[in-house]
Order: C-alpha cells, then sequence, then structure tokens
C-alpha cells in the first residue's frame, strides 16, 4: 500500500507519450526545476489513473494524498541549536544501532566494495552525503578492517558540530575516516572520479526530487562505481511503525520527526523516476528488502538486473 504501481507505471507511460518526460538539461538549476515539475506533474496523473481505476486503487491513492507532508524535520530547523540536533542524531545513531541496521547497511555496500575491489587490494574511496555524526562511516569502516578491505571514507554534513564528533570518534577509533563540512548541492571541485561509491542514507526524504536529482548528477561526475541511496520503504505500516520506535528514544521532538519522515518517504516509481531525469539512462535499480528501499544508480558499466520497481 502506497507504492500504487499500477496506477503509477500508467501515469508514467501517459506522461511519456504525450513527450512531458524531462529528455535533458543543461544545468543543475534546470535538473532541479524539471525534477520537481515533473514529479508533480506524475503524482496529479497518478491521482488522475487512480479515479478511472477506482475501487481500492482509487482509495489507496486518497489515503497517500492525506500521508504526504512538505513538513521539514525538527532536526532540519534553523533554529534549532547545534547541541540540540546532535542529541536528535545521536538518538538515531542509538535507535539504528537497536534495530540493528547498520549491520545491514554495511552488508550491502561491502558487497559492492568487494566487486569493485576483486581482490586488487587497491584502496577503496567512499563519500557519504548528509552522513550526522557518521555512524554509518564509522561502522563500515570497522567491518572493512575487520576484514581486511582498504579503504578510505569522507563523512559529510553541512552542521559543524556533526564534524567534530565524528572526527573525535574516528581519532579514538583509529578509523580511516575523515568528516567534512560539504554542501551536498555545491560540492567541492573534486576530480572527476574522486570516489569508487557515493552514498546518501536515511536521508534521502529531507531532500526535494530536484536535489536528490542534482546529488545523483554531481554523483555521476565524481563516482566511478556507483551511488547508493538508502531510506524506508513508502507504506503505512512504516507511517505507524517508524514514530513508534522513534518513542523508545524519549525525545518528543524525535518521536515527530520519525511521524514527518516516514509520510516523507518516496514510492519506488519516484525513486525510479528522478535516477533516470538526473543521468538520462536506465542504469539504476531499485530494490526493497524491508523495510527499505534502496536506489543504486551504477556509472561503471555495469547494468542493474532491475532498472524498473516490479
Amino acid at each position: 500500500m502506497l507504492q500504487l504501481k499500477k496506477a503509477g507505471l500508467k501515469a508514467l507511460d501517459n506522461l511519456r507519450s504525450a513527450g512531458l518526460f524531462p529528455s535533458s538539461w543543461q544545468s543543475m538549476e534546470e535538473l532541479e526545476a524539471k525534477t520537481d515539475y515533473f514529479l508533480s506533474l506524475f503524482l496529479d496523473e497518478r491521482f488522475r489513473v487512480s479515479r478511472e481505476l477506482s475501487g481500492v486503487s482509487f482509495l489507496t491513492e486518497l489515503l497517500d494524498r492525506v500521508m504526504r507532508t512538505s513538513e521539514s524535520e525538527h532536526m532540519d530547523d534553523r533554529k534549532l541549536s547545534e547541541r540540540e540536533k546532535l542529541e536528535l542524531v545521536r538518538a538515531l545513531d542509538r535507535q539504528n544501532q537497536m534495530l540493528r541496521l547498520y549491520p545491514r547497511y554495511v552488508e550491502m555496500l561491502l558487497s559492492i566494495i568487494e566487486e569493485t575491489d576483486q581482490g586488487k587490494q587497491q584502496e577503496i574511496r567512499i563519500l557519504e552525503l548528509a552522513s550526522g555524526s557518521g555512524g554509518l562511516s564509522l561502522a563500515l569502516a570497522e567491518e572493512a578492517r575487520r576484514k581486511n578491505l582498504p579503504l578510505s571514507i569522507v563523512a559529510s554534513d553541512i552542521v559543524p558540530i556533526f564534524i567534530e564528533e565524528g572526527n573525535r570518534q574516528a581519532e579514538e577509533k583509529k578509523l580511516p575516516v575523515t568528516f567534512r563540512l560539504i554542501n551536498a548541492f555545491e560540492m567541492p571541485e573534486f576530480s572527476s572520479g574522486s570516489f569508487d561509491l557515493m552514498v546518501l542514507s536515511q536521508s534521502i526524504h529531507h531532500f526535494t526530487p530536484g536535489q536528490l536529482a542534482i546529488m545523483i548528477a554531481q554523483s555521476a561526475k565524481q563516482t566511478k562505481t556507483a551511488f547508493v541511496g538508502i531510506d524506508g520503504y513508502r507504506s503505512m505500516l512504516l507511517a505507524g511503525g517508524v514514530p513508534l520506535m522513534a518513542t523508545m528514544q524519549g525525545i518528543a521532538s524525535f518521536t515527530l520527526d520519525g511521524f514527518i519522515s516516514a509520510r516523507k518517504f518516496y514510492s519506488e516509481l519516484e525513486l525510479d523516476i528522478i535516477a533516470e531525469i538526473a543521468t538520462g539512462k536506465r542504469n539504476h535499480a531499485i530494490t526493497s528488502p524491508w523495510p527499505l528501499s534502496i536506489l543504486t544508480v551504477r556509472f561503471d558499466g555495469i547494468k542493474p538486473d532491475v532498472c524498473q520497481p516490479s
């Protein structure tokens, strides 16, 4: 429920047939505008198709519309102090550890890393965007060290205290992770192919379709192997389950953020559309090992087995 695949695929086909799918873009500003506009068109057309299908399809569409929100999480409030933001990020880290999500993310990423390394023992370079205080980057570095995989990680965010906290932990644990203050939409001019892998974990829903498209497009220039985005699966179950789990941290604003976030998760087809607009290709796959949606965009010529939500 809330994926609306049948109506969504029909709506997308209608828009393609009408010549409305964005075929190209010349700047990041144009990419952002075209992506946001087309996703709005898509949702409107999906509503029209769902109404024609009637029954459960239309009821689900109405429910999806009620659930959707553009409200920002408390964590993204510019008025919130850095210390308060760090408290929320630490709560998220604790929740991820409790649910054993980091080991799952690490396992997924290691499969790509090991495929890239192919026993060459060459350093694999990774950039994590919107990393918070680096729970995933640190967990990945620890597991890579255990497996004797050579890698270096740049973890990035726009909140200075996250960078300080991350670098402190990396130094304490003697891990090859460097935290840098980087705006994901205005990344430094890294040389082409500076990284093997670019990762965006548990924060896709914090960004508009156009902003996500920008990150994927920038990744295509600076990453040799793949962009991997990990987030929650859009569903009614998670709409209730995410805030319920968040209550266990005992922080009211964190619980509210959980409710907002679950309402903002992208459907598989929305991620599919964003990736295609950003790259102009079908070199991506969306997989959904419960309770996640994972977008993998390949830049190394290896074509994913699945390029369209099933």
